[in-house]
């Protein structure tokens, strides 16, 4: 079910296909998936089916168990693994479920280094789970690449990098990070869930292992929750299908359906939601109740210069840090059209406090160091008409009692 196109160059100003090669957009409607052989549908049926007749004892047409394999799923699994470019594809039930299956890699007494700017889920199930397992964590600034070796133990091994980093918007040097992990036998792992493979490629750049919460971005509709992962190797994807058959926490049939309908409008939606990004970004950077804007698409952002060296485009999530921890609670409770909500990635713009929200299981001195004070908001820029968006903004904010 493979299509057998090649990757589309990722890591220069303009990521651009060779001529004679697919695009990222035909890529993103025709990878990993075939048109149904017995009927000809377009769309890959939902084979809502937990067991499959096998012909004679041991003889079966390529499935047994729908946790071990199914139709629809695969399909999906396929079409992730072409995109990023990797061996294998894995659709679990969540992105967390995704992660933490990941983590299941590592034996007690490993250690870890994480990005310490990371999604507040990721944090707790390393610091509330894992740890009690015996698997050990630093979390480091990995944006700064001379963190890195201060960082490493006799015991590490492997780097968790999300880039950009949610919520501050850090950006990390994929290749320098890669260099790193293969210099000490270190596994590379990336969250790519801010900027999808329409617009980052991790495997290109030399990681191992590529993270999705597609139940984001990819999904794209805010009506699914999944997880999927892609690996360069056939042994590291060998190895996760072992735990993702053992344990069980897959995707089902009907989920994975969406996922893939999600996929086929990525890049339109992203093109929209980038370009609407960048509009309230230059607007929040001219109201005087914004202290800082956190946006790699703007040239003062420290990580700007990079990340249009190892991507394609700079993503559509903002964070802006108000004058007070009350104007943002004014904001969040006076907006109307833009949601106040959970998740990102949607076609419907959503916007949070991380503080009281998504990161809120990271202890509050810890996210005062990390720099996530009670003031900094976080959105999520969807398809919307910018200018009502920003008009929603500026209501929201102008309401505010003196």
């Amino acid at each position: 079910m493979t299509d057998g196109f090649d990757k589309t160059k990722v890591g220069s100003d303009k990521a651009t296909a060779e001529p004679d090669k697919p695009g990222i957009n035909t890529r993103l409607l025709h990878s990993g998936m075939e048109f149904d052989p017995r009927t000809g549908a377009v769309s890959v049926p939902v084979y809502q089916v937990s067991t499959f007749k096998q012909e004679a004892l041991g003889r079966h047409h390529g499935y047994e168990y729908s946790r071990t394999g199914n139709p629809t799923r695969q399909a999906l699994e396929e079409l992730i693994a072409a995109l990023e470019g990797g061996r294998r594809g894995l659709a679990f039930a969540s992105g967390m479920a995704a992660i933490s299956s990941v983590l299941m890699l590592f034996d007690a007494g490993d250690h870890l280094i994480v990005s310490d700017d990371v999604y507040g889920g990721t944090f707790r199930v390393l610091d509330k789970v894992f740890r009690r397992f015996g698997v050990d964590v630093t979390f480091a600034d990995l944006s700064r690449a001379e963190e890195l070796p201060g960082a490493l133990t006799a015991r590490t091994r492997a780097v968790f990098v999300e880039t950009p980093t949610n919520p501050l918007m850090r950006v990390t040097d994929l290749r320098a990070v890669s260099a790193f992990c293969k210099g000490h036998g270190l596994l590379h792992v990336v969250d790519n869930t801010f900027m999808t493979p329409y617009l980052q490629r991790p495997l290109e750049l030399g990681a191992d292992l590529v993270i999705h919460s597609a139940t984001k971005y990819l999904g794209g509709h805010s009506d699914v929750v999944a997880g999927l992962v892609v690996v360069a190797s056939q042994e590291l994807g060998d190895r996760l299908h072992f735990i993702q058959n053992a344990v069980g926490a897959i995707l089902g049939p009907m989920d994975s359906w969406l996922v893939m309908r999600g996929v086929k409008t990525l890049g339109v939606r992203m093109d929209r939601q980038q370009a609407n990004a960048q509009a309230i970004t230059e607007w929040l950077k001219g109201r005087p109740e914004v202290k800082k804007v956190y946006y790699p698409g703007l040239p003062e952002h420290p990580g700007h210069a990079l990340a249009k060296k190892q991507a394609a485009g700079f993503g559509a999530m903002v964070s802006f840090e108000l004058a007070s921890a009350s104007l943002a609670e004014h904001l969040l409770n006076n907006v109307r059209l833009i949601t106040l909500a959970e998740s990102l990635g949607a076609v419907e713009s959503l916007i949070c406090l991380p503080a009281r929200m998504t990161h809120a299981s990271i202890p509050p001195e810890k996210r005062a160091a990390r720099g996530i004070s009670d003031a900094l908001v976080r959105l999520s820029a969807g398809i919307e008409d910018v200018k009502d968006l920003i008009a929603d903004l500026a209501r929201a904010l102008g309401t505010r009692p003196e």
